[in-house]
């Protein structure tokens, strides 16, 4: 039995309940607050930009950070395009910096060393709150179609059939920071189905989505909580062999990767490089060839209300008591 092919409706998501009781869809805005550097006064959740022009940033060379993956180096090319198109937009030099994780990720952009990246879903209230991060867009079809799930699967030829059946099993998570990899799953299956970790699972991180798909077809783990958008795209690559996974739980359609800047630059710099990212002409670019692998196909940049958006992210994160303070 292979994955399921099954299509979810797409939508711009406000906030959602995650079918888990009444008790866990909370008003997140109550319980976060912008680290004592930053300020809010329009109310929008984002860090404003300083008043001061002197604190006001303009690089000359901009650095751009994707999502933690499983090869970097691979990404790097395939977003040489978009990487050159900026350059040509801003009229600066773009460098594209690999990160391995996610908390050296928001760590870079806290300490000014990265001017523009893509944030993985759940790391993106972290950076905002933390980092100062400013999202603005994330990528959809041509038809506004955009999100994934969160799918829990495990090996296909394997005795699990369903949730309850990964009780005494090892689970694979990504990194704490990850709403697919981590969050989602755990406020799901404590309050679905009971199963809460070391109790009733042992938990294992892996890392990456990528190194969570791989490990339950290698038989590394018994199941794994991923995206299935990269499941969906690292089986398109042929990196691993889908007819040898099988999904267990869907969830409902979270928002993917938020673009995005650091929310001190120069205006004028700021408008130039929101603009790259809506004026980026896919067809024949490295970049489309990957990620129409999606499913929903990611072909374009749409714009965000993070404020609206990520509502239903951080309800995950107050649900488990997450915090957005910085270490």
């Amino acid at each position: 039995m292979t994955l399921s092919s099954t299509r979810f409706p797409r939508r711009r998501l406000g906030r959602l309940a995650l079918g888990l009781g009444s008790g866990l869809l909370l008003n997140a805005s109550s319980g976060e607050a912008l680290d004592l550097r930053f300020k809010d006064a329009d109310g929008d959740l984002i860090a404003d930009l300083p008043a001061d022009p002197k604190e006001q940033t303009d690089p000359a060379t901009l650095i751009f950070a994707y999502t933690p993956v499983e090869d970097p180096e691979v990404y790097r090319k395939i977003w040489d395009d978009f990487v050159a198109h900026l350059a040509k937009e801003t009229g600066r030099k773009v460098v594209f910096f690999p990160v391995q994780s996610n908390a050296a990720q928001i760590e870079a952009m806290r300490a000014g060393r990265l001017h523009i990246a893509g944030f993985n879903t759940g790391s993106v209230p972290l950076a905002v709150n933390c980092a100062g991060f400013a999202p603005f867009a994330m990528m959809a079809s041509k038809k506004d179609e955009f999100g994934y799930e969160m799918e829990i699967i495990v090996q296909a030829a394997g005795p699990i059939q369903k949730v309850e059946d990964l009780k005494g099993k090892t689970i694979a998570f990504t990194d704490p920071n990850s709403n697919s990899g981590f969050k989602a799953p755990s406020a799901i299956l404590k309050a679905k189905y009971g199963l809460v970790a070391e109790r009733d699972f042992k938990p294992v991180f892996s890392g990456k989505h990528d190194n969570s798909v791989i490990g339950v077809a290698n038989k590394d783990y018994d199941a794994a909580a991923i995206a299935n958008a990269v499941m969906h795209r690292i089986v398109a690559r042929g990196v691993v062999d889908g007819t040898k996974l099988r999904s267990i739980y869907k969830s409902q359609t979270f928002p993917t990767t938020g673009y995005g800047l650091a929310h001190n630059l120069k205006p004028e710099l700021a408008a130039k490089i929101k603009q790259a990212f809506f004026n980026f002409k896919w067809e024949g670019t490295a970049l489309a060839a990957e990620y129409v692998k999606s499913s929903p196909p990611q072909e374009k940049y749409i714009p965000i209300v993070y404020k609206d958006t990520w509502a239903v992210i951080r309800d995950i994160d107050q649900a488990i008591g997450v915090s957005y303070a910085c270490k």
